[in-house]
């Protein structure tokens, strides 16, 4: 079974090193790796250059420098690189973040993952960060993060990609939009990545990482009765009761301001539908002796 990755990268001399280190040391190679630089000012280029000249493998791309910097653009920039792989023969492309990293037969276990199930569209492992993952007794399962994503071909074609969304969430509406069209997703915990910066504060300070984030779950259509449980479990978090105080004010802004959600209502009531069940399922779950 045989896979490519796709990478995009902007000022990421930090950690990129890292994750060429980790994805050359696979016990399973990708057909091809397209790394998009996405107007980086910083060593970027140079680092991925270096490794280009001795695997012929990886490939970069750059595109000019922009003013704004939001997910969308993240989505032009792996467009970009995916335009690249349209005349290759393969199964699985992968959305690799450029600071992660991983253990020598990572892709290997994955890849293996997709062979024992013909319907499995989405995979990847949880995302370890400051000695830690998300608790999956509260955390779905079914959801794969966006640190690292891997795609049945069939799949990513069928759900017509990632969608621009400035905002954020495009790992999530391509995995629940799969869900929803039939393909089985998967985070298995068996092995995890590591990821080198802290999730959603790339262009913002942890405070307003929980606004942004309680802004998010407005626009791709959450339950208001999910959000008020979630909003009292993040409270548990650091800075702890700001956290989840932040996570409410973001969504209520939302809702005060009517903002305009980009998700279809199909999506919409299959996600609400989704949350209900496991609500149900958390609070209702019977008891370990």
């Amino acid at each position: 079974m045989s896979y490519v990755l796709i990478t995009p990268a902007h000022n990421e001399e930090a950690t990129i090193e890292k994750t060429i280190q980790s994805v050359i040391k696979q016990t399973v190679l990708p057909l091809r790796w397209i790394i998009v630089s996405d107007g980086s000012t910083d060593r970027t280029d140079d680092i991925v250059q270096k490794y280009s000249k001795t695997y012929e493998w990886i490939r970069l791309i750059r595109l000019p420098e922009r003013k704004e910097r939001n997910f969308a653009a993240k989505v032009e920039a792996f467009n970009a690189g995916y335009n690249l792989l349209r005349e290759i023969e393969y199964d699985i492309i992968g959305n690799l973040d450029a600071d992660i990293t991983f253990e020598k037969d990572y892709f290997e276990f994955l890849l293996e993952k997709f062979e024992q199930d013909s319907l499995l569209g989405v995979t990847g492992t949880p995302f370890v960060e400051d000695g830690s993952h998300y608790d999956y007794n509260f955390t779905n399962i079914e959801h794969v993060s966006g640190a690292c994503q891997l795609f049945w071909r069939e799949c990513f074609e069928s759900i017509g990609g990632y969608f621009p969304l400035k905002e954020g969430g495009i790992d999530w509406i391509a995995v629940t939009t799969a869900r929803m069209n039939g393909w089985h997703t998967r985070t298995f915990t068996e092995k995890v990545c590591y990821h080198h910066r802290k999730v959603g504060t790339g262009n913002a300070s942890s405070i307003g990482a929980w606004i942004k984030r309680g802004r998010k779950d407005y626009l791709l259509g959450g339950h208001p009765v999910w959000q008020l449980f979630r909003i009292f479990y993040q409270m548990k978090n650091k800075p702890y009761v700001l956290s989840g105080l932040f996570l409410f004010l973001g969504y209520a802004l939302a809702v005060i301001r009517r903002k305009e959600r980009p998700v279809s209502q199909e999506l919409m009531s299959f996600y609400r539908k989704e949350q209900m069940n496991r609500l149900h399922n958390i609070l209702f779950r019977p008891r370990k002796d």
